[in-house]
């Protein structure tokens, strides 16, 4: 996946500015694909060159001209073509997996202090998503279409933190246990 398609897929739900794109990624699609707010820039003008956005130049008082972008039928279809490919696998990049793979060239306490922080981390993270359950699908039975595929993406993040939770306890306990050496 591109950071294009992730842009379209933000823009097709709603309109808006570069800046007001940027917030949005930090509470939606931010929380699997991250970004920075450059990249963010650079590929809005590149998309609008290619005819897959385009912008409207809103006046505002006391403040800087602003770009309000909406995605072109063009846009559209590049965003359903990609859709109906399947996609790859994706890869797994964890620098916690890497340490713990050669973890055993430092004391273990110091691994299991590392998944102690991580379990903090994926604990509050799962607390971010439950409260967005909370507050976006509290009867998920009764949600729009489009409500219902961005729910099945936030259940993916909720069980993905749950599972987390889990490794992260099973490994603590597990390095925690005295072992014999060979």
């Amino acid at each position: 996946m591109a950071l294009v398609h992730t842009i379209l897929a933000v823009l097709v739900e709603q309109p808006c500015s570069g800046y007001d794109l940027r917030k949005r990624f930090e509470g939606s699609v931010g929380f699997f694909w991250k970004t920075s707010f450059q990249q963010i820039y650079r590929e809005l003008t590149k998309l609008e060159e290619q005819g897959l956005l385009q912008s409207q130049v809103v006046q505002q008082e006391n403040r800087p001209d602003k770009k309000i972008y909406s995605v072109t039928e063009a846009g559209k279809q590049y965003l359903r073509d990609w859709i109906t490919h399947p996609s790859e696998v994706s890869s797994l990049k964890d620098d916690l997996l890497v340490k713990l793979f050669a973890g055993y060239l430092v004391p273990t306490q110091t691994i299991v202090a590392e998944l102690e922080q991580h379990r903090q981390q994926h604990l509050q993270q799962l607390s971010t998503y439950q409260g967005i359950e909370q507050r976006y699908f509290e009867n998920p039975d009764a949600l729009s279409t489009q409500s219902k595929f961005q729910y099945m993406t936030l259940r993916y993040g909720i069980r993905q933190e749950m599972e987390w939770l889990n490794w992260c306890d099973e490994a603590i306990q597990f390095l925690s246990i005295p072992h014999e050496h060979c």
